[in-house]
């Protein structure tokens, strides 16, 4: 029996046959052929070494920033805790899972909600938190967002705010209370929503309505404890005096976690009446007061000040005295930092050189009057002088004076040299701050006060268009903007928590480092093609860095490799 290989060439691909021919009938003819396979398969069943083939497709997702959050989602078991207030009944995907994944979204990949499910196809999370692609559509998230209102909103970040405090520890003994803006697109002339207003856009976008939000947050981290919403053309004052009551709610949770809470808050949120409820209230205070408002202080000569101690404090200088102010007597401390005064001092001199040069340009129009159009009048010229001076101390620093020669005004200005000096002797580079804890020293006021650009950085992170954003906001109704805003700070939550834990791991590194390094870190699925169309997925990582390695194993991220 004479045996031979054959190769064949299929859809161009080379198999090999092992086939007998003998002459039938004086006619070649194949009497037996058995199939072996390609070249590599018998080459292997030899015992010839296995060269592995390579993939037919390489597929990327995001591993690292979505698998450390959903962690901590699981700690703070948020889903369930949603879930409980939504009121939904328990069918297809709950509403605690939608607003868990926009909160992950804000996080690490800011996007409206048309290309939601393309970002979450492209991470972990689709077997962490598995979803049809199909429930991930714009309409189904405005479905379920219809569930929360403000009194759940609320009720959910109470019982938030429980769950936090008993599984992390946070550092209740001073809490910052500030408020930001945001600007939205919102037409002007849609007249449904309340919440976006015109008002004064801390983002200078005069142009816009804008939305309000309130925080309060822990000293170490800024972790949120407390979100309000309100319309844009809400001053500060007014807004503190709502949340008032909500303030004086938590603290009781709060004391059931530590003993003595001092609340800071910036002068905008001053009068009479806030004041006068937070003296009723169980919380002790830190606040600071218009500077403006107090020369006698002002007037102290820089001698009177004693040095504070501590490197986060050099060069800063304090004086300490007590003062009736907004309805009781209280300890004072009026500091004067050098760093702030030269950068209040830029500041200044930039707004005389803009002024100036305004004014200049309109001397040489007066000067030259064009014979087209009406001509100017002393009014007219006076009133374009005190438009060009607005703003703070411009008025009191350039001099001018409109005149009548020849039957046209003329005008003069100047800067006023002793003015300048009276304002940088007096008040630049002070502040001025009250509190109720008369046996705190100095240099622990100072500390505490200093603790409220911790949540100015929270509310700048939410700004950041890459990470931890507010925008984009595609929603026009009141109650659709109040679950944008939970959703956000739950993101501002989250971030928060997670460099916590960075830090007490001994990674003290920004938001933003931890999310760039976190999202180098793929899962990378190698997907071959198996006989009958099967697909064979294989499941690797992406390769280290040191920096990458040291956040994975300080996360514990290895035990969301999948099996």
């Amino acid at each position: 029996m004479a045996v031979s290989l054959v190769k064949k060439i299929i859809r161009g691909h080379p198999y090999w046959y092992a086939r007998e021919c003998q002459r039938v009938g004086g006619k070649p003819t194949i009497v037996w052929q058995k199939y072996l396979g390609k070249a590599e398969a018998i080459a292997t069943a030899m015992g010839a070494p296995s060269q592995p083939a390579p993939p037919q497709e390489i597929a990327l997702g995001d591993f690292a920033g979505p698998a450390a959050l959903y962690d901590l989602i699981q700690q703070l078991e948020l889903v369930a805790t949603i879930d409980r207030h939504a009121g939904k009944r328990s069918q297809g995907i709950s509403v605690g899972t939608y607003i868990a994944l926009a909160a992950l979204n804000r996080c690490l990949a800011p996007t409206s909600k048309a290309r939601f499910a393309e970002w979450y196809e492209a991470t972990v999370l689709r077997r962490l938190l598995p979803v049809a692609p199909g429930q991930l559509t714009s309409q189904r998230f405005w479905d379920h967002m219809s569930y929360l209102d403000a009194a759940k909103i609320s009720a959910i970040e109470t019982d938030l705010t429980r769950t936090l405090l008993a599984r992390f520890a946070l550092d209740l003994s001073c809490v910052l209370y500030d408020t930001t803006n945001f600007y939205t697109f919102i037409d002007s002339f849609n007249a449904a929503p309340r919440l976006a207003q015109r008002g004064k856009s801390k983002e200078k976008r005069t142009d816009l309505r804008i939305v309000g939000l309130a925080l309060l947050v822990t000293r170490d981290f800024h972790i949120p404890l407390l979100h309000q919403v309100y319309p844009g053309n809400t001053h500060d004052a007014p807004t503190f005096a709502s949340v008032t009551e909500t303030l004086v709610a938590r603290y009781r949770l709060f004391a059931e976690h530590v003993e003595g809470i001092t609340l800071v808050y910036d002068k905008g949120n001053n009068s009479a009446d806030n004041q006068a409820a937070l003296d009723q209230s169980p919380y002790h205070v830190v606040g600071s007061l218009s500077p403006a408002q107090h020369p006698d202080l002002l007037r102290r000569p820089r001698t009177r000040f004693a040095a504070l101690p501590g490197e986060d404090l050099e060069g800063v200088l304090a004086w300490r005295t007590r003062k009736h102010v907004l309805g009781a007597e209280r300890t004072l401390v009026v500091t004067y930092n050098p760093e702030l005064f030269l950068t209040q001092s830029a500041t200044i001199l930039r707004e005389i050189r803009k002024r100036t040069r305004q004014l200049a340009e309109l001397q040489r129009r007066l000067a030259r009057p064009s014979p087209k159009g009406k001509p100017p009048t002393t009014a007219s010229v006076t009133t374009q002088v005190q438009a060009i001076l607005t703003g703070r101390h411009m008025k009191e620093l350039i001099r001018t004076a409109v005149t009548t020669r020849a039957g046209r005004p003329r005008l003069r200005y100047g800067v006023d040299q002793t003015a300048w000096s009276r304002l940088q002797r007096t008040l630049l580079g002070k502040n001025i701050l009250f509190t109720d804890q008369a046996d705190w020293s100095d240099e622990a006021i100072v500390r505490a006060y200093r603790g409220q650009y911790h949540i100015e950085e929270a509310f700048k992170r939410m700004k950041n268009p890459h990470f931890v954003s507010w925008r984009p906001l595609h929603h026009w109704t009141d109650q659709k903007i109040r679950v944008h805003a939970f959703y956000c700070v739950l993101a501002l939550l989250l971030s928060s928590l997670l460099r916590r834990t960075l830090a007490q791991r001994g990674l003290d590194l920004s938001i933003v480092k931890i999310f760039e390094t976190l999202e180098g870190i793929k899962e990378v699925a190698l997907i071959y093609r198996e006989a009958r169309s099967k697909t064979r997925p294989v499941i690797t990582y992406s390769r280290l860095s040191p920096l990458q390695k040291q956040l994975v194993d300080a996360l514990g991220l290895t035990r969301f490799h999948s099996s």
